[in-house]
């Protein structure tokens, strides 16, 4: 299936903070600690949902047995993840925030993120104990392979 013209599949960004969001509890709290980043630095804040077919909500709208297209799950994801800004920001948050939804899978669109950004920070799902030791797939790879400074964080407790 041909990705639709108005898919974006890349995120290129210039200066700002970068924060990637999924509405995982260790994502929200990666918003709130960039939105304190760009409060101090008085730059934009970038977040960042990335998603495919299989992270994508189904859209509301689309009947029971048809397969949404593209445009209508990039519209659905853009529409959830508005949703999150709204209830954590709210609606005139003190900062400029710009939304970036990518079909593509998180770590790529963090990384394409974080070239041109001045800070990407991440969400990192903790387990505790051992395993609490290893970064989670996605922070591990923006650890290893940004372009910028990031910023790595914990659910709150």
């Amino acid at each position: 299936m041909a990705v639709a013209e108005s898919t974006v599949q890349r995120v290129e960004l210039d200066g700002g903070v970068a924060v990637g969001v999924d509405g995982s509890a260790s994502s929200l709290r990666a918003l709130e600690i960039a939105a304190g980043e760009a409060r101090l630095r008085q730059v934009t804040l970038h977040v960042v949902r990335a998603w495919s077919i299989r992270t994508a909500k189904r859209p509301a709208d689309c009947p029971p047995g048809a397969v949404p297209s593209m445009d209508e799950y990039q519209q659905a994801v853009t529409e959830s993840t508005q949703k999150i800004l709204d209830e954590h920001l709210g609606r005139d948050p003190d900062i400029a925030v710009a939304l970036h939804v990518v079909h593509s899978p998180s770590p790529q669109a963090l990384l394409s993120a974080s070239r041109g950004a001045d800070l990407l920070v991440v969400g990192h799902r903790g387990r505790g104990g051992f395993a609490g030791l290893l970064l989670g797939s996605v922070a591990e790879q923006c650890v290893r392979h940004a372009a910028c400074p990031v910023l790595v964080v914990r659910p709150a407790v």
